[in-house]
């Protein structure tokens, strides 16, 4: 056996708080270039809120949408923009339950952040068109020189 791996554990990896704080400050500058106020989360590889950022104005209800947005983005490595079209490959009663799950979402505006093959975190924006938070988010993945998985 391996000395360095412990037998009862392995090692995760997760956003650092300077990457987390980055990432939402790139996601508000591009929300503030497109005249919208959004709120942005970054959420770790476990689900836990890393960094959080609430633009004057943004929609009170998109604070959670926007947690919930990297949550889903963290926990399957899958934009949010795409689970419409993951969904039509599984059966009709996967389809209704999925969406009915607390913190699911299933519209733009999440992003998974990955890291060297490593997922470290998710990214989610709420406020704006899903376009524009999908944008934001973006932005946000930009700025620690990432690329969209």
């Amino acid at each position: 056996m391996d000395q360095t791996r412990s037998p009862h554990s392995v090692e995760a990896r997760l956003i650092d708080w300077p990457a987390a704080s980055q990432a939402v400050e790139a996601a508000a500058k591009n929300a503030q270039g497109l005249g919208v106020r959004v709120n942005i989360a970054v959420v770790d590889a476990a689900g836990n809120l890393a960094a959080f950022l609430r633009m004057p104005g943004a929609p009170l209800h998109s604070i959670d949408i926007a947690i919930d947005k990297a949550y889903t983005a963290a926990s399957f490595g899958l934009p949010t923009s795409r689970w419409s079209e993951a969904l039509l490959s599984h059966s009709e009663a996967v389809r209704q339950g999925m969406v009915l799950r607390p913190r699911f979402i299933a519209f733009g505006g999440g992003l998974p952040i990955v890291e060297a093959g490593h997922r470290i975190g998710g990214i989610g924006v709420s406020g704006g068109s899903e376009e524009q938070d999908e944008q934001c988010a973006q932005a946000g993945l930009q700025a620690l020189r990432l690329k969209r998985t």
